[in-house]
């Protein structure tokens, strides 16, 4: 038994921070499952960057949504402060009896210690000074190297606190909505399609470093098998991603529905649970076929594979055995670009999409 595990039957509300992209977040959402779950009685809000909050507004755990938008720096200096402030207000009103912190870093410590909770967890790394280590009543060990996958990690922060997860309650959670889930039905039977009788193909990332090349991705679509359906291209409405997904476009001989930039992401979530099939490379959308359960061929260049891949559902991997990956680096030398998953043939990723096929039919 854990000497100074909490008691949950004195916490009524509950916040969980966790400040950084949408994977991340994601990533999160089992910490809200298992902390309803062993507390039902208890309210839990999430405090989240704002373009990041559909990955956890309408989580079945989750009481309210408290934002961080970083949109306030262009208000100026006064007009954050207030911004900052406000917010401030809000989460004290709250009265929080536990801070589960999923962030390593002082902003997620200056909050802990304004809202003076009874209980606060957070994560301990090596070089976090007295300010942060004191600002938390229990510090939980991270795991060095590339040994522990971050969905595991974050549920540390509950363990430290004496609440043991169960396997079954660590699976990812996405909840698209029934706006969202209507509008994606209606478009697919626009274009004669329903579930399971296609395959997402999402070729961006938020980070170039971690994409496949463009004639590629345009190739395997080509051959991509009868059984996965028809192929929809999904992307982000950045002009980079807009840029890849015409170059692909290009070079396609089949039918595919360009969806590209056209989706919220309660909407990409929705087309995604309806798949019958994911491709795409370490990014959201990966992290959302898992939320969906949906089966997902994943390709990974420099990336920690063991820490960011798929969690807890029906996958397949795809990586090069070079000995210097993954490197967690923005591309060779930095230069942006990684020959560790620029150089994966198409035949590797058919072959996996062929087992994946044959594994869940």
């Amino acid at each position: 038994m854990l000497k100074d595990a909490i008691d949950l039957g004195q916490v009524r509300r509950a916040l969980v921070i966790k400040l950084r992209h949408h994977g991340d977040v994601l990533l999160a959402s089992p910490v809200l499952t298992v902390l309803k779950n062993h507390a039902p009685h208890v309210e839990i809000d999430a405090l989240v960057y704002h373009d990041t909050r559909e990955m956890v507004t309408l989580h079945p755990a989750v009481s309210e949504v408290f934002t961080i938008d970083r949109n306030w720096k262009k208000l100026g200096a006064l007009g954050q402060l207030r911004a900052e402030w406000s917010l401030l207000k809000q989460l004290k009103a709250r009265g929080y009896d536990l801070v589960v912190a999923l962030n390593d870093h002082n902003r997620a410590a200056l909050v802990t210690r304004w809202l003076g909770a009874r209980w606060s967890v957070a994560p301990q790394l090596p070089w976090h000074g007295r300010f942060f280590r004191k600002s938390f009543t229990h510090l939980h060990a991270r795991v060095p190297g590339n040994t522990r996958h971050t969905a595991a990690a974050h549920l540390d922060a509950l363990r430290r606190l004496g609440i043991y997860p169960g396997t079954d309650e660590q699976r990812l959670v996405l909840e698209p909505g029934t706006s969202a889930q209507d509008r994606i039905r209606a478009m697919l039977s626009e274009y004669g399609l329903s579930g399971r009788d296609f395959t997402v193909v999402h070729p961006g990332s938020r980070w170039f470093f971690k994409c496949w090349p463009a004639e590629r991705m345009a190739d395997l679509i080509n051959r991509l098998p009868e059984s996965c359906g028809a192929v929809i291209l999904t992307g982000a409405p950045s002009t980079e991603e807009k840029n890849m997904a015409t170059e692909i476009l290009s070079k396609v001989n089949r039918p595919v529905l360009d969806l590209v930039g056209k989706l919220s992401l309660k909407e990409l979530a929705a087309l995604i649970g309806e798949a019958r099939l994911f491709v795409g490379v370490d990014s959201v959308p990966m992290h959302m076929a898992a939320a969906m359960q949906t089966p997902s061929v994943a390709l990974f260049g420099p990336t920690l594979d063991k820490v960011w891949g798929p969690w807890m559902s029906p996958h397949k991997l795809v990586m090069l055995d070079m000995p210097c990956r993954p490197c967690d680096r923005r591309g060779c030398g930095g230069g942006e670009r990684s020959d560790c998953i620029e150089q994966i043939p198409v035949e590797q990723v058919l072959g996996a999409v062929h087992e994946l096929m044959e594994e869940t039919a």
